[in-house]
C-alpha cells in the first residue's frame, strides 16, 4: 500500500478486519469469553438503568396524578381569630359562596368549592375505622377526577345527595358495601348544660370510590355538604375553600393572587406546600440511584477495556504484519475501536430492547414476581399506591443509550491507542 493514495476513515478493510477479530477462533477463547462478558455486561447495566429510570418516572407520575386528582392544588383558608368565650381558635369562612366567587374570577382557576372537614369515628357491624368527613356539594364531587371514576366505583355518584360516599379502603375496614349502613361518631358534638356529648348519626352508602391512593381510600368519607354543616356545628359558615387550576405545577406562582381575591385574613396552601417533602427526598433518591448505575455502567464498560488489551495482546504479530503492508497508526487505531464500539453497540442495543420490555410489561413481570414471593412484594400502605408504575419515556432512553454508547467509546480509546502505537519490529521480532 505504499505510494498508494491514503484510505478514508473507516474504510471498508478496517471493518472487515475488526469483525475477523470479534470472530476469535477457539484457541483464542480468552478473547471470546471477555467479548461475551463485556457484551452481557453492557446489556444487563442498560437494561437496569432503563427499567429504573421508566420505574422512577412512573412512580412520580403516578404519585403526583393521585394528588392532583383527588385533592385540591390549593385550599384557601382563613388565618386563627381566637374565640373569646371558649379560647379556642377559628378558621371558618362566614360569606364562603362571595369568597369562591371572588377567587373563581382569577385567572387559572378552573374550579372552587366549600368545604366542611371533621375527623370521625366510622362505626359498621362491630367494626370501627378512623376517617376524615369532607362536605361537599353533589356537583362539585363530581368534578374530582378520581373520585368520579366510574370503572372503579361501585354505585351511583348521582345518589350521593341521598346518603355519604366512602373510599374502597373504609369500605374493606369496615366490611360494607354500597347499601348499607354506618354510623359516623364525632366527639365534637351537642353542647349541653352538662357539656359537650358525642354525636351519633347514621347514612347509608350510596358510592364507594377508589382514588388509586392508600391512604386516601382508607380514611376518606364524602358527605353532603349541607348535612356536613349540620353534624359538625358549622351552619352558615365553611372550614376551607377548595381550588383547582388549569396548570397544577405554577400553582405556586398563583398564590398571590389566590389571596388577594379571598381578602380578608386569607392563606393559602399548595399541594407543592403538602407533599413538597415528599417529592424532594424521591428527587434525590432518583440523582443517587441514576449515579449509581452509571457507576454500574461504567464498570461494565471496563470490561471491553480488558476485552481488547487481551485481544491486542494476542493479535501482536497481525499488527506488526499489517504495519508493515502499510496500514497507518490511524488504521490500526480504528480497527480496534470499532471492535470496542461494536461490542458496546450490540449490548447497548439489546439493553435498550430489555429495558423498553421491561417498562411495557410491568404488570405481568410484577405479577409473576410477587407470586413466586407469595405476595406482599408491594405494601400499599407504605408505598401509598397500590401497584408498581412504570413510563417509558424517549428522554430517559436517549440518557441511557448516550451514557451507555459515550462509556464504551471512552474507555475504548485507550488500548486501541496501545495496539496503534506498537512498535511493528518489535511485534515480529520473536516471531
Amino acid at each position: 500500500m505504499a505510494g498508494s493514495q491514503i484510505p478514508p476513515p473507516f474504510a471498508p478493510f478496517e471493518w472487515m478486519i475488526a469483525w475477523r477479530y470479534l470472530r476469535a477462533r477457539r484457541t483464542e477463547g480468552g478473547v471470546s469469553v471477555m467479548t461475551w462478558i463485556s457484551l452481557i455486561g453492557i446489556t444487563l447495566a442498560v437494561f437496569a438503568l432503563i427499567a429504573t429510570l421508566a420505574v422512577r418516572s412512573g412512580f412520580r407520575t403516578e404519585f403526583v396524578d393521585t394528588i392532583l386528582g383527588s385533592n385540591a392544588h390549593a385550599t384557601v383558608y382563613n388565618a386563627g381569630k381566637v374565640e373569646a368565650e371558649t379560647g379556642r381558635i377559628d378558621r371558618t369562612i362566614e360569606a364562603y359562596d362571595a369568597m369562591a366567587a371572588r377567587v373563581r374570577d382569577v385567572a387559572g382557576v378552573t374550579r372552587v368549592a366549600p368545604l366542611i372537614k371533621g375527623q370521625v369515628m366510622a362505626n359498621a357491624r362491630n367494626r370501627n375505622a378512623g376517617v376524615q368527613v369532607f362536605g361537599i356539594r353533589p356537583q362539585d364531587l363530581r368534578t374530582i377526577p378520581r373520585v368520579a371514576d366510574t370503572e372503579t366505583s361501585k354505585g351511583s355518584i348521582a345518589d350521593f345527595g341521598r346518603g355519604i360516599a366512602i373510599g374502597s379502603g373504609v369500605a374493606r375496614q369496615l366490611s360494607i358495601t354500597v347499601g348499607d349502613r354506618i354510623r359516623i361518631i364525632s366527639p365534637g358534638g351537642v353542647k349541653t348544660a352538662f357539656g359537650t356529648s358525642p354525636r351519633v348519626k347514621s347514612y347509608d352508602v350510596t358510592y364507594i370510590f377508589t382514588a388509586g391512593r392508600y391512604d386516601i381510600d382508607s380514611t376518606r368519607v364524602y358527605m353532603p355538604f349541607a348535612e356536613a354543616q349540620s353534624f359538625f356545628n358549622r351552619e352558615g359558615r365553611a372550614d376551607e375553600l377548595e381550588v383547582m387550576v388549569t396548570e397544577p405545577e405554577r400553582v405556586e406562582a398563583m398564590a398571590p393572587a389566590l389571596m388577594r381575591a379571598a381578602g380578608g385574613r386569607s392563606q393559602v396552601w399548595t399541594w407543592k406546600d403538602a407533599s413538597g417533602g415528599f417529592l424532594r427526598a424521591l428527587e434525590v433518591e432518583d440523582n443517587v440511584m441514576f449515579v449509581i448505575l452509571s457507576i454500574l455502567v461504567l464498570i461494565a464498560a471496563m470490561n471491553i477495556t480488558s476485552g481488547l488489551i487481551m485481544l491486542v495482546k494476542n493479535k501482536g504479530r497481525d499488527i506488526g504484519i499489517l504495519r508493515t503492508m502499510g496500514l497507518t497508526e490511524g488504521s490500526i487505531l480504528r480497527v480496534f475501536f470499532i471492535c470496542g464500539a461494536f461490542t458496546g453497540l450490540i449490548g447497548t442495543a439489546c439493553g435498550v430492547i430489555l429495558g423498553c420490555l421491561f417498562a411495557i410489561y410491568i404488570d405481568p413481570v410484577f405479577s409473576f414476581v410477587n407470586m413466586v414471593m407469595g405476595g406482599q412484594v408491594w405494601d400499599p400502605s407504605i408505598r401509598e399506591i397500590y401497584h408498581l408504575p412504570a413510563e417509558l419515556r424517549a428522554a430517559d432512553v436517549g440518557v441511557a443509550v448516550t451514557l451507555s454508547l459515550g462509556l464504551s467509546f471512552l474507555v475504548t480509546i485507550f488500548p486501541a491507542r496501545r495496539a496503534a502505537r506498537m512498535n511493528p519490529v518489535e511485534a515480529l521480532r520473536y516471531e
